[in-house]
């Protein structure tokens, strides 16, 4: 999750919902004018949830029977997953052929007919045109859409993990309810109108981006090691040592403790003891400078 963050694959929850659901939102009247006129029968289209997810979990509860595509754009290959259940390609498909609205849909329970892919086709095409967007916000999706899948080749078919927004449709008559469930990827959704979407100029809001990498890396744990110096010596010397002999320490030794992590020194400071415990107060910030130059005067 945090390499994720760092390389801008997720966000903050609530950045992400937010932004998402004022998407959805904006396209919830758009999708009801093209549904009905696509259908010419009143089908009523509802915002049911706006929540972070992972895109896999794009048919977790659409039952054994649903239709599914997903739409590709010019920066990734699956910016939109689109899952329909049978419920709401039943109430589609009674809408389209004239069924009466106060009469319950028959449940389907089996793998969709291809008329019945054909019109969860032309519902996703409406659902990905409403949130595409225009102008610099827009996700730029590949459309039309691709014929939806269903049955044993969209029960198969292999999602790209990564986070996701999901938004959920309703689709009703008086009578039944199904859902439409679209993932879209959060690099995508941040990129295009998130913190790290472009301003007007065309720069990119530099500060966002850097909130949200600071964050990250201020979370991030080191392990810090204090080093103490020993005294100057030749190879000469250092060749002669045996087990047991005792090295001095310099007399100044203890006030040039290294602190550093990962081979990077970050501080000087003065080994001391507190109690039973040992310690280092930092003197000052180290400066590799003087470091290198004190290295080339003789020991």
């Amino acid at each position: 999750m945090i390499i994720e963050r760092l390389v801008g694959d997720s966000g903050e929850a609530a950045q992400v919902i937010g932004v998402g659901r004022g998407m959805a939102e904006r396209a919830l009247p758009l999708l009801q004018k093209a549904l009905a006129g696509e259908l010419g029968a009143p089908v009523t289209v509802d915002l049911q949830a706006v929540e972070v997810s992972r895109v896999p979990e794009a048919r977790a509860r659409a039952g054994d029977a649903f239709a599914l595509t997903i739409v590709g754009s010019p920066t990734s290959a699956d910016a939109m997953t689109l899952v329909m259940d049978a419920q709401a390609v039943a109430v589609m498909v009674s809408a389209l052929f004239g069924g009466d609205p106060d009469q319950p849909v028959a449940p389907i329970e089996r793998d969709l007919s291809q008329i019945e892919a054909d019109v969860a086709t032309t519902v996703f095409q409406e659902v990905a045109t409403a949130l595409n967007g225009s102008g610099r916000r827009s996700l730029d999706l590949r459309l039309p859409v691709l014929r939806a899948t269903s049955g044993g080749e969209a029960r198969r078919r292999v999602l790209r993990d990564g986070a996701a927004v999901r938004i959920v449709f309703g689709v009703s008559t008086p009578t039944d309810t199904g859902t439409i469930t679209v993932m879209i990827p959060q690099r995508i959704l941040l990129s295009t109108r998130g913190a790290t979407a472009k301003t007007d100029e065309g720069e990119a809001d530099a500060f966002g981006w850097r909130a949200r990498f600071s964050e990250e890396v201020m979370r991030s744990t080191v392990r810090l090691e204090a080093t103490m110096p020993l005294a100057r010596l030749t190879l000469g010397d250092l060749a002669a040592f045996e087990p047991g002999q005792v090295i001095e320490f310099e007399e100044n030794a203890q006030l040039n403790a290294k602190l550093s992590a990962r081979d990077k020194t970050l501080f000087v400071c003065a080994f001391g003891k507190l109690g039973q415990n040992y310690t280092v107060r930092i003197s000052h910030p180290h400066d590799a400078g003087q470091d290198f130059i004190d290295g080339l005067m003789p020991g």
